[in-house]
């Protein structure tokens, strides 16, 4: 009995504790910081967003430069060839104080600054058409800041606004929709059939899934560049318009209207100044519309806005003889559309046409045919689509509603 050892008691388990208030908060926003920047990652990189919008800015600005370039046809040798009273020579003297450069000042040869002219036209064409997008982008880009060098002094806020878009567009994937460079990606996927893809190892795999996201994310980042560039026009044009005293008391439109360096057609200008009080109604709208234009562009409240822009632009062009400020200005603002609008373009166009009767269906599927391709990648093709009517009619509409 003196032996026998007493059993011990097992060493009791702490409790566990509960999570403090504070530690609870903290895991709260670092939660809530996780999950923003996930979105903001998803939203940059994870597929590239505004692809119509993006086309028709290469469309618009395109053809508006190409018609600029049409227009200035017989005047070209007195604004930027050797005949100009600011020759090459004083050019390049001020290049080597502003940093520009064009590549028009790089001979004084007549012959040679023919050759830039038409090159310029056929750039400008080809960019207008996305035929090589991405090597025309960069000649654009090129045209457009040799020929804003070369008469700086003769541009205005529609060049200035031109030349900034054809920059910005470098980095967009302008040439996804409406261009050459997609109908021959469609018709290469067409007769490729459900042929299967080529087996590409694991780094180059992984390479090209790479290059896909980078181009997703530099085409976002022009677009939201774009998108922040117009807002920031409109709204410091507004906000500077506020400060002076005409556009304070509805007068301005007045002046404006009474300046004979922009009066292309006098008479019209002068019928307009003869109804004051709405005069004055559209000096109060342009300052309204610029000033709130930054801040309801995520409502459907947008979609007024922009049409009454749209008219403003309009006027602006025929009173005041503005064309190729308010084409960039209107241009600018289809960035702002979102691409269902531009897929429900030709659906609506279709119905116009049937109601007139200008259009008939046809018969059979055309060549080139089918849904608007989904927004993905350019390392994605479509045969996985294709193998599946009802996985890519759905993979259409979810493309179709983003």
């Amino acid at each position: 009995m003196g032996n026998e050892q007493t059993p011990q008691a097992a060493p009791a388990t702490p409790a566990p504790q509960r999570p403090t208030s504070q530690e609870t908060v903290s895991a709260g926003v670092a939660q809530w910081t996780a999950d923003r920047i996930r979105a903001l990652w998803d939203l940059v990189a994870g597929r590239p967003v505004s692809l119509y919008a993006a086309s028709v800015l290469r469309m618009g600005y395109g053809l508006l430069y190409l018609i600029f370039l049409l227009r200035e046809f017989p005047h070209r040798d007195e604004i930027w060839g050797p005949g100009s009273p600011w020759t090459p020579a004083l050019a390049r003297q001020l290049f080597d104080q502003t940093g520009w450069n064009s590549i028009l000042t790089l001979s004084d040869s007549r012959a040679y600054f023919e050759l830039c002219y038409v090159m310029a036209i056929a750039t400008s064409a080809l960019f207008m058409l996305g035929w090589r997008t991405r090597v025309m982008s960069v000649l654009f880009a090129v045209v457009v800041i040799s020929f804003h060098a070369r008469a700086i002094f003769m541009t205005d806020g529609g060049d200035n606004l031109v030349l900034l878009m054809a920059v910005y567009l470098v980095l967009t994937a302008c040439g996804r929709r409406w261009s050459l460079d997609a109908r021959r990606h469609r018709l290469k996927a067409a007769r490729a059939g459900d042929a299967p893809e080529p087996v590409r190892s694991l780094i180059w795999q992984q390479l090209l899934d790479a290059r896909a996201t980078l181009v997703t994310v530099v085409h976002n980042c022009g677009i939201f560049v774009i998108a922040a560039q117009v807002c920031f026009l409109y709204g410091s044009t507004g906000l500077y318009k506020v400060q002076g005293a005409s556009w304070g008391n509805g007068t301005a439109l007045h002046y404006v209207l009474n300046l004979e360096l922009f009066q292309p057609w006098p008479a019209l200008s002068h019928l307009a100044d003869e109804f004051p009080i709405p005069i004055a109604i559209a000096g109060y709208m342009t300052v309204l519309l610029q000033v709130a234009f930054p801040f309801v562009l995520f409502g459907r409240l947008k979609y007024p806005v922009l049409t009454l822009l749209l008219g403003m632009h309009i006027g602006i062009a025929v009173l005041m003889g503005l064309p190729l400020f308010s084409g960039a200005m209107i241009i600018a603002d289809a960035v702002f559309l979102p691409d269902r609008f531009y897929t429900f373009l030709p659906h609506l166009c279709r119905r116009v046409a049937q109601r007139t009767g200008t259009w008939r269906p046809a018969r059979g599927p055309a060549a080139g045919s089918g849904s608007v391709p989904p927004q993905g990648r350019p390392g994605q093709t479509s045969s996985q689509h294709r193998t599946d009517p009802a996985e890519q009619k759905n993979t259409t509409l979810a493309a179709e509603r983003s």
